[in-house]
């Protein structure tokens, strides 16, 4: 299938499910992959950092987006198990990774669900300097974030953040700090 698609594509992207839950198949598929020429992306957890770990040596990777559920105190209990340390430890390989030039392109995304809002500051917090992206999430059991609800969150951060909807895509958003920039330069 892959290769049948080579001239309309740059690269694949392993995604969930868990792709890091099947270390020995996912670096076999990042392996054929590299051998064709595509660039290969990872959409994780982070519960399996060995599986990342072996990619990022092997140069299997060039982008991982980590996916990080919730503040830390409450991880274990939405995610039914002890993950918290395996995540954290995730989260420093992919940061230490990609500040060596190993990893060539790394984010931490916040998927929000409503109700957990109050969270994005301490997880942003946790991790540091690393792209931002709050994405909606989206369940029938409660309707999702709008786009301008999102903004009016990111708005507390002090960085920029990209912003993912349905309906808008993907935006980087500045925040205020965008709009008092412009109004210093217009005076």
């Amino acid at each position: 299938m892959i290769k049948g698609s080579l001239l309309a594509i740059s690269g694949v992207v392993f995604s969930g499910g868990e792709p890091t839950m099947q270390k020995d198949a996912l670096i076999a598929l990042a392996r054929a992959a590299k051998g064709m020429g595509l660039a290969v992306g990872v959409q994780t957890n982070g519960v399996f950092p060995d599986t990342l770990e072996a990619l990022i040596q092997e140069r299997l990777v060039d982008r991982v987006a980590l996916d990080i559920k919730a503040r830390w105190a409450r991880y274990n209990n939405l995610l039914r198990g002890n993950y918290v340390k395996d995540v954290q430890k995730s989260l420093k390989l992919c940061r230490d990774a990609h500040e060596s030039g190993q990893l060539p392109e790394f984010e931490t995304v916040i998927t929000l669900f409503r109700g957990y809002d109050d969270e994005v500051s301490l997880i942003a917090g946790e991790v540091g300097s690393t792209d931002l992206v709050l994405q909606q999430g989206v369940t029938e059991k409660v309707s999702p974030f709008s786009e301008a609800e999102l903004k009016t969150i990111a708005d507390a951060l002090p960085r920029s953040v990209r912003i993912r909807t349905r309906e808008g895509g993907e935006i980087v958003y500045e925040g205020d700090r965008s709009r008092r920039a412009s109004r210093k330069r217009q005076r």
